[in-house]
């Protein structure tokens, strides 16, 4: 049904059937005026109501829908049927008063009743489908989310240890490890607060934007310990970024994906640079990493980029930009959100 929508099989039924109709009842005019009226009768009527149709449902009901204004809404809706009787009166009195000769048609106001209830009923025909498209579609997405919401919820439980033992396995290991040995059981500590982030604190729907920082903080600092002296990363945030909340774990995927896709060149360097900034009730991510030639990465093909992707449509819906460029050598991944709650810098 879906592909039914998107590739607009509705559209040309409805036109499809509707030109036939039209056409099936004014085959008179084939024979009496000839094809060349014929075809401008199909033309202009079905044009004229096409230009009816769309305008109403793209323009009138938008209007009518979103701002609830009723008053400017049922006047674009009176303009339009006045438009399209207005424009098929004139043709019919041409066609019937003068190319067919018939004195008693001349009249502009002849076909007028007529005319009037084609518009209305066909306007009224199209809305009543558009309406029920909507309802269909949103129908369809409402149970696509739920749907997503019960696999993650799965995915989570299958991929869910038990926090109190591998917490107590940490312990012991960093009591094992020699005392002059600071570079590991400060490694060991930061692994701990990934963990305990990840299982404690992101069960919410909104975190500090301060721990998310600090999280971004430790997953780079880990992974700098996998990288020789050939990689440059860095790692910059504006000190205004507190005092509002974000949804957890949004922005490591392009911090990993970095990190996964970034070059390994010899001769020169491989660079990360990741910077958080706000302006306004604005904030903005951008993330860039050299890389190894073209990678489908651009594309957000991969799980993670997928992922949040899906999660920015859902949670910010007209209130994100996501830019993903791509050039030989170069990978750039730029977030903007507009923030949900206004910051109170006197807070």
């Amino acid at each position: 049904m879906e592909r039914f929508f998107r590739y607009k099989i509705d559209h040309l039924i409805f036109w499809s059937l509707t030109i036939f109709f039209h056409g099936y009842t004014r085959l008179h005019v084939l024979n009496e005026a000839g094809t060349i009226h014929f075809i401008l009768e199909l033309l202009i009527r079905n044009g004229l109501l096409a230009i009816a149709i769309y305008f109403t449902l793209f323009i009138s009901v938008p209007q009518f829908a979103k701002r609830r204004n009723w008053i400017i809404s049922s006047g674009l809706i009176l303009l339009t049927i006045f438009f399209y009787v207005a424009g098929k009166n004139a043709h019919d009195a041409y066609l019937y008063g003068y190319v067919l000769n018939l004195p008693e048609k001349q009249s502009f106001l002849n076909n007028a009743l007529y005319n009037l209830s084609i518009v209305v009923f066909y306007l009224a025909f199209a809305v009543t489908l558009y309406l029920s498209k909507q309802w269909y579609l949103q129908r369809s997405l409402l149970q696509k989310i739920e749907l997503e919401k019960l696999n993650t919820e799965l995915e989570y439980l299958k991929a869910q240890i038990n926090p109190h033992f591998l917490f107590n396995s940490i312990n012991t290991i960093y009591v094992m490890i020699d005392r002059q040995n600071k570079e590991a059981r400060e490694t060991l500590s930061r692994f701990s607060d990934l963990l305990r982030y990840q299982l404690y604190e992101c069960n919410g729907a909104e975190i500090a934007v301060e721990k998310e920082i600090h999280y971004l903080k430790n997953y780079v600092e880990l992974q700098k310990l996998r990288k020789d002296h050939n990689y440059e990363i860095t790692f910059r945030h504006s000190p205004e970024l507190k005092k509002f909340t974000l949804p957890p774990l949004l922005l490591i995927p392009f911090v990993e994906n970095a990190f996964k896709h970034v070059s390994h060149f010899s001769d020169k360097k491989n660079t990360i640079e990741i910077e958080l900034t706000i302006q306004g009730n604005f904030f903005y991510m951008t993330v860039c990493n050299t890389i190894d030639g073209i990678k489908t990465s651009a594309q957000p093909s991969g799980i993670g980029l997928k992922n949040v992707t899906r999660r920015l449509e859902l949670l910010y819906p007209g209130q994100h930009n996501l830019i993903i460029n791509e050039k030989p050598g170069y990978f750039e991944a730029r977030l903007e959100l507009k923030l949900k709650e206004p910051l109170n810098p006197a807070a």
